[in-house]
């Protein structure tokens, strides 16, 4: 037996199939020196390797059971047999003999190229995932309203009245806030109002990054009303005011990549007994997060459409693969779609219905032509497609003849209708159009949702897709571009870089409060914020550049970061309240979202920082590649044992052992670079007395050996690897489209890699040909199958 065990790769070993028989690959090859090292490479196999690994690598019975497979080169393939193979006699196979076996292993089963040659992949015919439920409802909602839009303003429209109500005449000032969080006292908000009575009027959206529970809170000593979502449904109502009551929440599900429109009324009565001071208030409890004013980057002054939001909590989804599949169908997941079709059907009824009804009151309503005119229009955005007369005698004539009452019809239909297959089941509907299915393919892939947008619709119903003609990719590529320039685009992609970087928002981050006095809750919402605007800056503009998630050179930072931290987050420029400015450049401390506290100090322990943890994470997440989970539970060495060594040289002493050097010469040497920043992330150039030493090296996939002295070596070389630009394309593509990138043809990984490349880098490029490949490979199968 021999330790190629430690080349395997993690559980995607377990997908790998047999390969053809090696007689068969040898005989294929054309080039007589190959299919002679082949040829010798096999018979050694049999000889050395077949009784532990199996034949074709699928794992012995005697041996080792998982599958050889994995992403080592052949070159470092050849050194591990070399120095390994087989145990009992390591000096048996090395040299020319070791190479062979490599190149027969690589070429055979081990290699990418190999298993999926061996396997193909297939999509997985699959239902809408949580997130993408409730992405659908809230556009099957807005439908009915408008579509939203990207703005850049933040803050809240606020207008000020010496009145205690709104009065044109009484209008004093007029401007935006940048948060809301005031304290007048005895005084006058502003200039020209009466400090006894007034009146403020604050609106606009609340704009969400992440999704998850939150908790809104207000803080008034006078009477107030607040409305979110629509300008009828209010939140906190305190405009008959509670005696000695100031604070009020209220906790809610809220999606991220959407704006809620806000609204608040703010009144200051005159009274016979002593003038209260005036005081608002307006804060939230983020997932995961500790109470705090909202910041100015989640407040937008603009007000959008009305927004819905599903309340209904949806079981998790599959993440075996790395990303959220529909594939689980149980009694739970049953249960809440039924609760979610209710609690839709519910606002449909309150909501949507006399929303219709404005827009066609004009319209003749007999025998309930309105009402059928509604749920037919439901049914078909939430379908994706044309009703044909079944369907629409099922979920709405049907309904309609059941149900006098117009609200219970409503209910009975929308049941029907967000049960169906037709709406959990995309793939299902198969007697679409192309061009409703491209639309279709583009609003999942780009928004999580369907096509709800009324120059969408437009365009599918006059046909301008014409996918029967020359130039179709680039007139879907056009629509996709739209479709693109969208918030609901930057909330799912807000979504995948948080999950690239294998941060959960939720999550609590801790530190030993002796070591790094400061670190707490509120600070990391800071930094979490911090970094959700670098990534949207970066993101969002116009170069979209992914090189810029490494060479970035100042943080976003406002007042306590800047103390934290110091010199890498010196703001360029005062913080006004609430706000994130720029930090001035900082080339030797800052270097994007790898050297962000955020990522630093997500990768650490409690006290110490772990260069195996980023490490992982880099190989892993960053340039894509495969580790095999340790045979045995990691426990690092108590920093108390050997007090006098610096954290790279604990790590050293506890993975010297040959066994460890496999994996950990690998880990280690990413993880290393690193070492500059602490467990809280800030630069540190001494460790117990001694200079920080953050050389490391890395093996490309095309045996390459690069050597790096900093963290800045490492993200210069990380912005322009290709191993790390590979990864990045197949991580978005998997995280947007939800099936293996491989299962659209072996070669489309390099075709995206190679046009991510063309475009310079541009991120939102990238997503937009993902959505424009997947949409135009579908509708294509799918014509050719009708031509059929």
């Amino acid at each position: 037996m021999f330790a190629l065990v430690f080349l395997i790769a993690g559980p995607q070993a377990a997908n790998a199939q047999d390969a053809p028989v090696a007689e068969e690959q040898v005989d294929g090859i054309q080039d007589p020196a190959k299919a002679d090292q082949a040829s010798r490479g096999a018979k050694i196999y049999a000889e050395q390797c077949l009784s532990c690994h199996g034949e074709n690598g699928r794992g012995g019975t005697d041996g080792y059971s998982d599958p050889l497979v994995g992403d080592a080169s052949i070159g470092q393939l050849a050194e591990v047999i070399a120095d390994t193979m087989p145990e009992e006699d390591p000096d048996l196979c090395v040299g020319e003999d070791a190479k062979a076996v490599a190149e027969y292993i690589y070429e055979s089963f081990y290699s990418e190229a190999a298993q999926l040659r061996n396997r193909p992949p297939q999509t997985a015919f699959s239902r809408l995932t949580a997130r993408q439920l409730q992405q659908s409802l809230a556009d099957l909602y807005t439908h009915f309203y408008s579509s939203p839009w990207v703005e850049n303003k933040r803050g809240l429209s606020a207008s000020y009245f010496d009145s205690n109500r709104w009065d044109n005449k009484k209008l004093k000032v007029e401007r935006i806030d940048p948060v809301i969080d005031f304290d007048f006292g005895r005084d006058a908000p502003v200039e020209g109002v009466d400090p006894k009575e007034f009146y403020i009027h604050w609106s606009g959206s609340l704009n969400i990054v992440h999704s998850g529970r939150y908790e809104i809170i207000v803080h008034s000593t006078c009477s107030m009303k607040l409305r979110l979502g629509h300008q009828d449904e209010v939140l906190i109502n305190n405009h008959v005011q509670s005696e000695g009551k100031t604070e009020f929440r209220k906790t809610l599900n809220l999606l991220g990549g959407r704006q809620y429109p806000i609204y608040i009324d703010f009144t200051q009565r005159k009274r016979k007994t002593e003038q209260p001071p005036a005081e608002f208030s307006l804060r939230w409890v983020p997932p995961g997060g500790a109470e705090q004013v909202i910041p100015n980057d989640n407040l937008i002054p603009g007000g959008f459409p009305s927004s819905f939001a599903l309340q209904t909590k949806l079981p998790p989804d599959d993440r075996s693969y790395g990303y959220d599949r529909g594939t689980r169908v149980d009694r739970g997941w049953d249960d809440a779609v039924t609760k979610a079709a209710f609690e839709f059907g519910t606002v449909a009824g309150k909501r949507l219905w006399p929303q219709y009804r404005r827009k066609h009151r004009g319209e003749s309503d007999e025998n309930r032509d309105r009402l059928r005119g509604f749920l037919t229009e439901l049914a078909t955005v939430a379908f994706r497609g044309e009703l044909d007369e079944s369907a629409r005698q099922l979920y709405v004539d049907d309904q309609l003849e059941a149900a006098e009452d117009d609200q219970i019809a409503i209910l009975r239909s929308c049941l029907l209708i967000i049960k169906s297959p037709r709406f959990l089941y995309p793939d299902t509907n198969t007697d679409r159009s192309p061009d409703r299915r491209v639309a279709a393919t583009l609003s999942l892939i780009l928004h999580d949702s369907l096509p709800s947008d009324q120059w969408l619709l437009t365009h599918i119903e006059k046909g301008n897709f014409k996918l029967d003609q020359p130039n179709a990719e680039n007139r879907v590529r056009q629509i996709a571009q739209r479709l693109a320039n969208d918030p609901r685009l930057g909330g799912k992609a807000m979504a995948m870089f948080f999950d690239w970087l294998d941060i959960d928002p939720t999550a609590e981050v801790t530190k030993d409060q002796d070591l790094y006095a400061g670190f707490d809750r509120k600070l990391t919402m800071q930094l979490r914020q911090s970094l959700q605007q670098q990534l949207q800056d970066i993101f969002w503009s116009e170069e979209s550049d992914y090189r810029q998630l490494f060479l970035r050179n100042w943080n976003y930072t406002n007042a306590d970061l800047a103390a934290f931290y110091g010199q890498a987050f010196e703001p360029k420029e005062p913080p006004g309240a609430g706000e994130m400015v720029p930090s001035m450049p900082n080339d030797e401390q800052t270097f994007g979202v790898l050297t962000h506290p955020m990522i630093t100090s997500h990768l650490s322990y409690f006290e110490t920082t772990s260069p195996i943890h980023r490490g992982v994470f880099l190989i892993r997440r960053v340039l894509g590649r495969t580790l095999r989970p340790p045979n045995e539970a990691f426990t690092p060495l108590d920093p108390d044992l050997h007090p006098d060594l610096t954290t790279r040289q604990r790590i050293e002493l506890q993975t010297g052992e040959q066994s460890c050097q496999v994996c950990h010469q690998k880990i280690n040497s990413l993880g290393f670079a690193l070492e500059n920043f602490d467990a809280v992330g800030r630069f540190r150039s001494i460790e117990k007395g001694s200079p920080i030493d953050a050389s490391g090296s890395y093996v490309t996939r095309l045996d390459e050996y690069v050597e790096f002295q900093s963290a800045g070596d490492l993200a210069r070389f990380l912005a322009n690897n290709e191993d790390a630009q590979r990864a990045f394309v197949e991580r978005a593509f998997e995280y947007f489209v939800k099936q293996p990138v491989a299962a659209f043809g072996p070669d489309t990984i390099d075709k995206l890699t190679r046009g991510f490349q063309e475009s310079q880098l541009n991120m939102r490029a990238l997503i937009v040909e993902i959505a424009v490949l997947v949409a135009m490979k579908e509708s294509t199968e799918e014509m050719t199958h009708e031509a059929t």
